[in-house]
């Protein structure tokens, strides 16, 4: 089986629980995380006080390419996220390989949405942000898959959020196996 790659930013006011989730079953899976800092501290306090050290700064990945780039949500992290055009420019860039990318909780609707990253597609998002997706239609959703972009609405779907990210890179089998071992 092929290595896939994946970037998981991570910023001041991340959603520690999404962060957390997401690195850990994408490593079950055997996916290459990198968790990269936005701006110029690789040690974060995430949204609940709980402090996160990142692998490597955003800027130290910037002659990388990712299988998959995947924002955990947080308001003020998915405002960082928004907020970095370095980020930015690589998520057009994903979006418009073909790559997958992806997005939960605040950020779908904070970080992609007002950059046209979620124009044309199915999306969801915590429901406090719905009104700022371009189509709320599908908001009650726990993960939505448009294509190759992903999201889903927070803490409590990071799970099932990360699962299906395993299987977007991987099969259906590889999910249901790391499911198992998760007894999820």
């Amino acid at each position: 089986m092929p290595v896939r790659t994946a970037l998981i930013p991570i910023a001041d006011g991340t959603e520690e629980i999404e962060a957390v989730t997401l690195i850990d079953v994408l490593r079950r899976a055997g996916v290459e995380v990198t968790v990269a800092a936005v701006g110029d501290r690789r040690e974060i306090t995430a949204s609940r006080g709980v402090r996160l050290v990142a692998d490597a700064l955003l800027a130290e990945t910037a002659a990388r390419t990712f299988d998959l780039i995947a924002l955990p949500g947080g308001t003020r992290g998915a405002e960082a996220f928004r907020d970095c055009p370095e980020l930015i420019a690589r998520l057009h860039e994903q979006r418009d390989s073909g790559r997958p990318f992806a997005a939960l909780c605040a950020a779908p609707a904070v970080a992609l949405a007002p950059h046209g990253l979620l124009d044309g597609r199915r999306a969801t998002c915590y429901p406090s942000f719905v009104e700022r997706l371009p189509d709320p239609s599908l908001s009650d959703l726990k993960v939505v898959v448009d294509g190759t972009c992903t999201t889903s609405q927070g803490p409590g779907t990071a799970m099932l959020f990360a699962l299906a990210l395993v299987e977007e890179l991987f099969d259906r089998e590889t999910r249901a196996h790391v499911a198992r071992e998760l007894l999820f």
